[in-house]
């Protein structure tokens, strides 16, 4: 079994600073692709960053030069180190992990329960 724990969500006032982690445990072979994803209220899910095994990483329009992720490849770990938040920024944010779990070369995607990130004064 694999599992995604997220953490470091919270309330954080506009033009603060929060750092989401997201750990993966359980029986892995190989992590490829780990992703941030949020859903807000009465939204639909969206794709936040993503980051690749060797490290590349891609952002929505929205993020662009306010957050940044990045991943420990030892620990199984990827960050979201989110600033200059606004209350938009408000949503669930859960982490996404493209696993292969034993040598058979097939992949799952993985989700976290989601943590909540409220913006607000």
């Amino acid at each position: 079994q694999v599992q995604l724990v997220e953490s470091g969500g919270g309330l954080v006032q506009p033009g603060g600073s929060l750092r989401l982690s997201c750990a993966a445990s359980g029986s892995i072979f190989r992590i490829y692709a780990m992703a941030w994803y949020r859903q807000a209220p009465g939204k639909q899910r969206e794709l936040v960053a993503t980051i690749t095994s060797g490290g590349s990483a891609t952002y929505a329009d929205s993020v662009k030069g306010r957050f940044t992720i990045s991943r420990d490849n030892a620990k199984n770990t990827v960050y979201l180190q989110m600033n200059s938040l606004n209350p938009e920024d408000t949503a669930v944010y859960y982490c996404n992990a493209n696993i292969q779990v034993t040598v058979t070369p097939i992949r799952l995607n993985y989700w976290g329960q989601g943590t909540h990130v409220t913006v607000s004064s």
